[in-house]
């Protein structure tokens, strides 16, 4: 199946290439006239030099914003904008775009491709015009005034005026197509943003959807704890309530049947201590009401063996680098009680600057190994899921050190 041919058709493509260079000839000017108006301001009057400088700035600005506006509307090129540059005031701003290679680009285009250009799109609207005007001057002959001069002396050489339009118009569209492809060629490489700039760009827009999605992955869990805790876990209590009064209440009931309830409610209470291990490990509401502090505790409350806590953080980071703070503690204090035979274990938690530091110790046996499914893999991928590290140290006889250092909010992760 062959691809149908989106192309304009050939009278809107003309009109296009005609637009494309009318509009840019009073653009290339504008800009060499601001630009010119700037240098002579500098030698001619010094003291106006940091106000013409502003204006030709901004003016420059302008034009290279029409510029692009003007290629995407009839060349069909889209011209990225540059990145902004960042600063506390207009002044900083501005002195930092001069010290930018985007701006020195701009510059030699408005300086010296433009100028050019702007010579070249005259010349072919020239030609365009004096062979449209060739062709039908015998019209132009007859319907305005004799005494018109340019119309005494086309009369002379009129028909050669017509042949020569009908030899040069064929090839015009070919070649204001060529002259178009090269002027979007130029104006790529200068007005918009170079390799790096683009990859750059496109680091931090990966960036900000990472974080949009570690938000939202976030925020889901928070949903399915919160449904968890409010739905299932409250009919799991319920259900053992329930059954707890029937094994106390009915004494009458055959030994097979107060059997089967001591089952049911017996395996009620380990559904609901499974479902608030599962509950606390998505996202335990201790850690938005109270902190870090708060949830560590709880965990090291909860663990087999004696677990110290040292916790000295000023500043709260993200909530989702709180998540992964505590996910880290929880998972390797499980770690410790079932591979470490440990008698017992350390947890500290500290923030230096922007940089959450999480340290996990315990006197266990050491060899702790990633690649042994001891969760450690797990431990890795979801520390690297904010550009946060992840060190262990255990020697063989121990002790295990791992410590995991993370960004504190989500933009300086990415």
């Amino acid at each position: 199946m062959t691809r149908p041919d989106v192309r304009p058709r050939r009278p809107a493509r003309i009109r296009r290439q005609l637009a494309f260079l009318y509009t840019g000839v009073p653009l290339h000017g504008a800009a060499f006239l601001l630009w010119l108006w700037f240098s002579l301001t500098v030698v001619y009057a010094p003291g106006g030099a940091v106000v013409a400088l502003a204006l030709a700035t901004v003016g420059a600005t302008a034009v290279t914003w029409l510029q692009r506006r003007r290629f995407a509307a009839y060349a069909d090129t889209g011209i990225p904008r540059t990145p902004p540059v960042k600063g506390r005031n207009d002044l900083q701003r501005a002195w930092r775009r001069l010290r930018t290679g985007s701006y020195w680009r701009q510059l030699g285009y408005h300086q010296l491709a433009g100028p050019v250009l702007g010579v070249v799109e005259a010349v072919a609207l020239v030609l365009w015009v004096g062979s449209i005007a060739g062709i039908t001057f015998y019209g132009w002959y007859w319907l305005l005034p004799q005494e018109w001069a340019f119309i005494q002396w086309a009369n002379v050489d009129g028909w050669k005026m017509a042949v020569a339009g009908l030899f040069v118009l064929p090839f015009l569209p070919r070649l204001t197509g060529a002259l178009i492809r090269l002027e979007s060629v130029i104006a790529r490489r200068l007005l918009g943003p170079s390799r790096a700039e683009e990859l750059e760009r496109r680091v931090e827009d990966l960036a900000e959807r990472r974080a949009e999605t570690l938000a939202a992955a976030d925020a889901e869990r928070r949903r399915i704890e919160r449904d968890l805790h409010d739905g299932a876990q409250q009919r799991l209590v319920s259900l053992a309530v329930n059954l707890g009064l029937a094994r106390a209440t009915l004494t009458d009931l055959p030994p097979e049947a107060r059997a089967v309830i001591d089952e049911a409610h017996r395996e009620a209470k380990e559904a609901l201590e499974e479902l608030n291990h599962l509950v606390r490990g998505l996202h335990p509401h201790v850690l938005d009401d109270r902190g870090l502090d708060a949830a560590l505790s709880g965990i090291a409350a909860r663990a087999p063996l004696p677990v110290q806590v040292t916790v000295d953080v000023a500043e709260r980071a993200a909530p989702a680098v709180e998540a992964v703070a505590y996910f880290v503690v929880s998972e390797a204090l499980a770690n410790v009680t079932k591979h470490a035979r440990a008698s017992r274990a350390e947890v500290m938690a500290t923030r230096a600057g922007d940089t959450l530091r999480v340290r996990v110790t315990d006197d266990g046996r050491g060899g702790a190994d990633p690649s042994g499914g001891t969760g450690l893999t797990g431990l890795a991928h979801r520390v690297a899921s904010v550009d946060g590290t992840l060190a262990i140290d255990s020697p063989p006889g121990g002790p295990t050190v791992i410590t995991v250092e993370l960004p504190c909010t989500l933009r300086s992760a990415l």
